[in-house]
């Protein structure tokens, strides 16, 4: 049930929000305060920026819709396993950390799915 004037997945949405940010700002914090990879002088923490920058592009190209943030946070996803995979290439291990921030932007597409699926 809801609330007269509110929209259904309204909920959904504010959280698939606030997961993807709190997970952007998360990402960037360590990146920035001591590094992912070794210190934050290492140049393969830089890898890490083109996560954001997938984030990013994707919510302005879905124009905060809740079926085009789907795929830009699937997309994000991807971006995070590709970034493990080159860490990974250069000898580095960043797999567990990976998995966390994997989940966070899968859990926010979920949310936004289940956003969209309530507006139809």
């Amino acid at each position: 049930m809801t609330r007269q004037g509110a929209k259904p997945g309204r909920g959904a949405y504010v959280a698939g929000i606030g997961v993807a940010v709190a997970a952007g700002l998360a990402l960037a914090w360590m990146n920035l305060a001591v590094g992912i990879v070794g210190n934050e002088e290492n140049p393969l923490n830089r890898t890490y920026f083109g996560v954001l920058a997938v984030a990013a592009a994707g919510a302005v190209l879905a124009r905060l819709r809740p079926r085009g943030l789907v795929l830009a946070l699937v997309a994000t996803a991807l971006a995070q396993v590709a970034a493990a995979v080159i860490v990974q290439l250069a000898g580095h291990f960043t797999w567990v950390l990976t998995g966390g921030f994997v989940g966070l932007w899968l859990l926010s597409a979920w949310l936004f799915r289940t956003a969209a699926r309530a507006e139809t």
